[in-house]
């Protein structure tokens, strides 16, 4: 092992120029895919923080005794569904509407009588924030006899709904597309590596190194390309970050960069490429090799029988 990692490591010593080509051709390789996974990561916080808005209500008859409505409560909270449970008196919702409702201050300050209804407000769990079970929930708080009108906002939770099942589409297809590409690029730039050191396979051969021998050394070297190249891109993914952050396009966005454990998986991503493309390539080399030589020996056998 210590001899084919010395050998992977003598490799970029003796083609540096090829080295740092096939290092940087990967980088931007992955450049581009880890762009496209911190657009992804955004996109779904974004509507996971929207998704956090999705709340049933439930307006509750006037002159409901406090006591059947606590009780209540006391059930609403064990359903599965349900994050927590909150009582909005007719004060708090007056409140609310003059705080939240600008336009409608002057008209609220007027009234002698509170329009607005008591309600108990609901807000579900992050796995159930769906029109599905936004809907099962609201349908179980209308059996309840004090509840006069169940609202979740259905429109815009079914729209919410098929915004995430698009964008997971999209990213599937998309992350799919960029992650191919990417393998195709790497296994180019290491394919031309090893044909610059198709006679340095031939010497080897010829003295009796096994075909596992001569792939060692490439796999190696090709690991480590995808970890520097994995890193580099790291790096860029950070640059192009920071500076949009900054500027934040005037659009005020809490954007999200890679955790260590996204971070990481770019780097595993990388050298997995590395190591793959050095094995395809080698291994598709080491093959067309064998049948030339094949051929070669076919004919001389040929040659060598025919009368002369």
């Amino acid at each position: 092992m210590n001899l084919i990692t010395r050998e992977a490591l003598l490799a970029f010593r003796r083609t540096r120029t090829l080295s740092i080509l096939s290092v940087t051709t990967i980088a931007f390789a992955l450049f581009v895919t880890g762009l496209f996974g911190l657009v992804a990561l955004n996109m779904r916080t974004a509507l996971r923080q929207v998704a956090e808005r999705v709340q049933v209500v439930a307006f509750v008859k006037r002159d409901t005794p406090s006591q059947q409505v606590s009780a209540a409560m006391s059930d609403i909270t064990v359903f599965p569904e349900v994050l927590d449970v909150q009582y909005v008196s007719e004060t708090e919702a007056l409140a609310r509407a003059q705080r939240d409702l600008t336009e409608f201050q002057e008209v609220y300050k007027d009234l002698e009588v509170n329009p607005l209804p008591p309600s108990i407000e609901l807000t579900l769990k992050p796995a159930f924030r769906t029109a599905a079970s936004a809907a099962a929930v609201a349908e179980r708080l209308k059996g309840f006899d004090f509840v006069d009108e169940v609202k979740y906002g259905q429109d815009w939770v079914q729209r919410l709904d098929t915004l995430r099942d698009i964008a997971g589409l999209i990213g599937l297809a998309v992350g799919f597309a960029f992650a191919l590409v990417s393998m195709v690029i790497i296994g180019v730039t290491i394919r031309i590596t090893v044909l610059q050191r198709a006679r340095e396979i031939q010497i080897m051969r010829l003295v009796g190194a096994t075909d596992w021998f001569i792939r060692g050394p490439f796999l190696v070297e090709g690991a480590i390309k995808g970890f520097l190249g994995g890193t580099l891109a790291v790096i860029l993914c950070a640059t192009v970050f920071g500076l949009f952050r900054s500027q934040k396009m005037g659009l005020g966005l809490g954007l999200q960069f890679f955790g260590a454990g996204q971070a990481c998986l770019l780097l595993i991503f990388g050298v997995l490429l590395g190591f793959g493309g050095s094995l395809v390539s080698v291994g598709r080399h080491l093959r067309d090799e064998s049948v030339t030589k094949g051929l070669r020996r076919t004919t001389d056998r040929v040659l060598a029988t025919k009368p002369r």
